[in-house]
């Protein structure tokens, strides 16, 4: 996995084994926090690798499997492929709070609104909450679902936890009684691989999914609102969306809300969104950011400024400004610079973690068509039976011509 994200001024990335953060104000040490080196899971702890294929903790590859950064930028959390769930203090400075274990291998993070809660869902679909407060204290299963999860969000005023799974579905439940499902928002044709609640809109949720599509849906009704088949936004020009499924990876919004940046998975551009200025409450597409390279992730910093990480050794970082209703490359930006700087010793890392395979490909479902193959069967058994009742009439007919023929020739006696 290769992310990028900010927790106030630091710009924060993560990469197979390491999460590293840079500040891109001012000219201080950086913080790396290697998970290959970092505590082991005490034999006393409980593990459950049921579902994890009967992995354990000594067969985990310490790849840090997602991180969250709290709206506050005071607080960041990742989880790794040995499962650790790891609390940090960014401010005044950093410092690891805590470690802890999840009982299998985790898919997203999310802090509460209020910072008192952390959010991990896993493979199996069930959701734990971690308690920022007590950071020494164990999990709590909140809910479960039939399918795996891979994305999570929460409403502002943190009464919803918003899941999205692998069965196209997601589901709006009640925080604090998860058993009551407020609603569910149905549409996409695929898994649904991300989500967002956009800063200012408290009541929208952005989805995107493997179907290729973004949805924005009144959540707490269910209702869509608009959606986009972003293969239609590509340019003939531009088509690797033709030649690869298109995967919607990252939805990221300003901090004002103003602007909304969406990424497909191997897909070298990246479609821009924009709120109606007409004071119609809907987003329209603004532009394309074509990439030189493809991206593996993004984010905006609290300016409102895009950093996007590509995969390139010369240039993996760019940074893209909104000026004059368009978006420019900011290649002289003393900020890209002295992140740029310090990220070059991590790149031979990351830059050997990128070259895996989609993240992706293997949630497709695949569909078999033995409906096609019943019915042509079925087709083949009739024909062969009219065949042996044709036969068998002509056969029969035959008989009784014979009998008749030589019923025919016999003469009575006198």
């Amino acid at each position: 996995m290769a992310a990028v994200g900010f927790c106030g001024e630091w710009f924060i990335f993560a990469c197979d084994k390491k999460l590293v953060a840079i500040d891109s104000q001012q000219a201080r040490e950086s913080f790396v926090f290697d998970c290959s080196t970092a505590e082991k899971k005490p034999k006393d702890v409980k593990d459950d690798t049921s579902s994890d294929g009967g992995a354990s903790e000594e067969t985990g590859s310490d790849r840090v499997l997602a991180f969250a950064v709290a709206s506050s930028g005071k607080l960041v959390a990742l989880t790794d492929d040995t499962k650790r769930l790891v609390l940090f203090q960014c401010e005044p400075s950093w410092r690891c709070v805590s470690i802890r274990w999840v009982v299998r291998r985790c898919t997203s993070l999310i802090f509460s609104q209020a910072e008192d809660e952390l959010l991990a869902t896993d493979k199996s679909g069930d959701v734990y909450s971690f308690s920022v407060v007590e950071a020494q204290r164990e999990g709590e299963l909140k809910m479960g679902h039939l399918s795996m999860l891979l994305a999570v969000s929460m409403s502002p005023d943190d009464k919803y936890v918003i899941t999205a799974d692998r069965d196209e579905k997601i589901r709006v439940s009640h925080l604090r009684s998860p058993h009551n499902i407020q609603s569910f928002c149905l549409g996409h044709q695929q898994f649904v691989s991300a989500l967002l609640v956009p800063p200012g809109h408290p009541h929208w949720l952005l989805s995107g999914s493997g179907d290729g599509t973004m949805k924005l849906w009144e959540y707490e009704s269910g209702r869509e609102l608009q959606s986009w088949d972003l293969k239609e936004l590509e340019d003939a020009a531009s088509s690797e969306a033709v030649k690869h499924k298109s995967t919607v990876c990252r939805i990221t919004s300003s901090a004002d809300a103003q602007h909304v940046a969406v990424q497909c998975e191997r897909v070298s551009t990246v479609q821009l969104f924009t709120l109606d200025q007409e004071g119609e409450d809907k987003l329209v597409p603004h532009s394309r950011l074509l990439l030189p390279h493809c991206p593996l992730d993004m984010s905006f910093d609290p300016q409102g400024r895009l950093w996007v990480l590509m995969d390139s050794s010369d240039a993996p970082l760019h940074i893209y400004t909104h000026t004059q209703n368009s978006w420019q490359c900011d290649a002289e930006s003393p900020e890209l610079n002295r992140v740029t700087e310090a990220f070059k010793p991590h790149w031979e890392t990351l830059e050997a973690s990128t070259r895996t395979d989609s993240r992706f490909e293997h949630l497709y479902k695949v569909s078999f068509d033995n409906v096609t193959a019943y019915l042509q069967k079925k087709q083949q058994r009739l024909e062969e039976q009219q065949l042996k009742r044709r036969t068998a009439q002509k056969a029969n007919g035959n008989k009784k011509a014979k009998k008749q023929t030589s019923g025919a020739g016999v003469q009575p006696s006198a």
